[in-house]
């Protein structure tokens, strides 16, 4: 397969900078997801899924000690995995049918995979069929609603983007500026809090949001990749209005997280009342 045939390997793309900078940081990242699940629940001799792995940093992190199936769509990126990771089992595959039996994982992570997905009900099915009772799901994910989000898109760094739906963003945009983007079926379609809550009724929610920025001092480019974010962080940081955001910030259902928080990350549980 040609390199151009790859969207996200296409140095012609206007998003090429901004894909490349997220797949170089991938250690960091992959650091902040561990650090937000272990700081509340045991992180050894677990079954985990990883969906939709990417470069693979936070499956081999997790495989250290556990036992580890990555699974993406990519047979590039399983590739890449590869050369770096011997101790996780590599699938290529879709997330939306998953080829394992029911209640076998202790934990899914699911690290800026869900806006891709195209029929988000029929996959959320299949996570709650293959995660056990007692089971975690780990996800992060861009906030529709968020200020900063509705600025610049984190995906195409478009102001109000972050507000259409795939259809819409297809229809209106792909169209007259991405013609050969058209045919894409993983078009990121942002959630809101309240519909990431509709979307996985029967799960307790639980915001990581303090968590999040309580690591923003020690690594900040494993949370805020895009350009604009880190600016931002750059000049809240010399003004000293960092400090203010951490006394703001909550793990609460409010004003903050539903229309400034960038990227939700959040632990989910299943109800089992």
């Amino acid at each position: 397969m040609e390199i151009r045939k790859i969207v996200w390997l296409d140095k012609y793309h206007p998003n090429y900078n901004r894909w490349k900078r997220g797949r170089e940081l991938f250690n960091q990242r992959a650091s902040v997801v561990q650090k937000i699940i272990c700081g509340g629940m045991k992180c050894s001799g677990l079954d985990i899924l990883d969906l939709g792995s990417g470069e693979g940093g936070t499956s081999a992190l997790f495989a250290e000690s556990n036992n580890v199936i990555s699974i993406d769509l990519s047979l590039v990126r399983l590739r890449r995995q590869q050369e770096f990771s011997s101790n996780c089992a590599l699938i290529n595959g879709r997330a939306e049918i998953l080829p394992f039996r029911d209640s076998c994982f202790d934990l899914v992570i699911l690290q800026d995979v869900i806006e891709h997905i195209a029929e988000p009900v029929l996959f959320v099915n299949e996570l709650s069929r293959v995660l056990r009772n007692d089971g975690s799901i780990y996800l992060s994910t861009p906030n529709r609603n968020s200020l900063f989000n509705i600025v610049s898109d984190p995906h195409w760094g478009i102001p109000l983007l972050a507000l259409f739906n795939r259809y819409g963003i297809k229809k209106y945009f792909l169209r007259h500026f991405r013609k050969s983007e058209l045919s894409r079926n993983d078009i990121a379609q942002l959630f809101s809090l309240r519909k990431l809550k509709d979307l996985f009724k029967g799960y307790k929610l639980n915001l990581k949001t303090r968590e999040v920025v309580g690591l923003l001092d020690q690594n900040p480019e494993g949370i805020l990749w895009s350009s604009f974010h880190l600016i931002l962080f750059k000049f809240l940081l010399k003004t000293g209005l960092i400090s203010i955001l951490k006394k703001m910030t909550s793990n609460e259902e409010q004003f903050i997280n539903n229309y400034f928080t960038p990227t939700f990350y959040v632990i989910l549980q299943k109800d089992t009342q």
